[in-house]
């Protein structure tokens, strides 16, 4: 196999749930290969570097084997291998997010109707 649709190949390595998603996220160009905005159709080869933005964070990953079918995630994580430079930034991210999580902790409950009417008279609504 020389290569393999970019939104087939990110459906295997298991970026996205559905090929249907990984196809809107090219579209949205959320995916870049070598440095440039992809598309669904683009061919990806072993070796290729690509940049894949989901709601797991940014990953900078070089493309290490292809397959067209979505097995195990033991299986999916060989066919690339992340940058250390992506590891750690999402890390850094992660580490920050409990930080501000600490610092600004959800409210325990929902806004009553009273409250609602208090936060919208504060804001100049009202």
């Amino acid at each position: 196999m020389e290569g393999i649709r970019i939104d087939k190949w990110l459906w295997a390595a298991r970026f996205f749930k559905t090929r249907a998603l990984a196809s809107r996220s090219c579209d949205l160009g959320r995916i870049q290969s070598k440095g440039v905005k992809a598309k669904p159709a683009r061919e990806v080869r072993v070796g290729d570097r690509l940049r894949i933005e989901n709601e797991g964070g940014v990953f900078e990953v070089d493309v290490k084997g292809l397959s067209a079918m979505r097995g195990p995630a033991a299986v999916a994580q060989r066919l690339y291998e992340e940058t250390a430079e992506s590891r750690e930034a999402r890390q850094r991210l992660a580490e920050q997010k409990k930080a501000m999580a600490l610092i600004s902790p959800l409210p325990e409950r929902r806004p009553t109707k009273r409250d609602r009417r208090r936060i919208i008279q504060f804001r100049g609504r009202g």
